[in-house]
């Protein structure tokens, strides 16, 4: 969306959005230890394993969108 009204505006809006992102993911984690009796480290290793995949499909989708402005 930011792309379509502003594209200089693009980078910072992503960069934005993926602090957002990771600051609530990691509220959530903290809340969710803190409020459920879980062994912490296995709770904390399947967190980040889902959250760094997540991730990396969205920089292959980020860079698949960028090579393809790149060849108009």
């Amino acid at each position: 969306m930011v792309a379509k009204i502003n594209a200089e505006m693009y980078v910072q809006a992503f960069l934005a959005a993926t602090t957002v992102k990771i600051l609530a993911s990691m509220i959530f984690a903290l809340v969710f230890l803190l409020k459920i009796r879980v062994n912490k480290y296995v709770f904390a290793a399947d967190f980040f394993y889902v959250y760094f995949l997540n991730m990396a499909f969205e920089i292959y989708g980020l860079l698949c969108n960028l090579r393809n402005q790149n060849l108009k």
